[in-house]
């Protein structure tokens, strides 16, 4: 065997039997290969039977051996930190929620483009439209717009309308 020694605290049929536990694929095939190199495969030969490459499966090892089985789940990925600060989310949100002013904004309902175009106005921080659902998403705020009304349309004139429209019976003919 030759290579990264593989450490010997877990038999071959004791992964095969985790690995079949497991929910996590790719720890899986992880498992499935080092089960494989204990059990005498060459490392090119293990590596390809679980669908990887051997730098992979080296790499595998040394996880599997610092760590154990355990080791072998997929690790979080940071990604790209947020543009935005956390108060300047809140803020955004706020802003959201208000909902835009006819006069002012020029638009009775927010659209992607306009709040793209605040953004930047505010926070000197461009996004793309897709990019900003994203966020729009991460602070639990949805793309539903509400039905529109008009600006100058009185509650109380509406209640009255309603009071006064005629019901209409069913047609009931059988």
């Amino acid at each position: 065997m030759a290579g990264l020694p593989i450490r010997q605290d877990y038999s071959p049929s004791e992964l095969r039997t985790r690995a079949a536990r497991e929910k996590d694929c790719r720890a899986v095939l992880r498992l499935l290969a080092i089960a494989n190199a204990l059990e005498g495969m060459t490392r090119a030969e293990a590596a390809r039977l679980a669908g990887m490459e051997r730098q992979a499966l080296h790499d595998a090892i040394q996880r599997f051996n610092a760590e154990g089985p355990d080791g072998l789940h997929d690790r979080h990925r940071s990604g790209r930190p947020e543009q935005l600060t956390a108060g300047q989310q809140a803020a955004l949100k706020a802003h959201i929620l208000r909902g835009p002013e006819p006069e002012r904004d020029g638009v009775s309902a927010w659209r992607l483009v306009d709040l793209c175009e605040h953004v930047e106005r505010t926070y000197g921080v461009s996004y793309s439209q897709w990019g900003l659902s994203r966020v729009l998403k991460r602070l639990s705020l949805s793309r539903q717009k509400t039905r529109p009304s008009h600006p100058k349309g009185s509650p109380a004139a509406q209640a009255a309308f309603k009071k006064a429209a005629p019901v209409q019976a069913a047609d009931h003919r059988g």
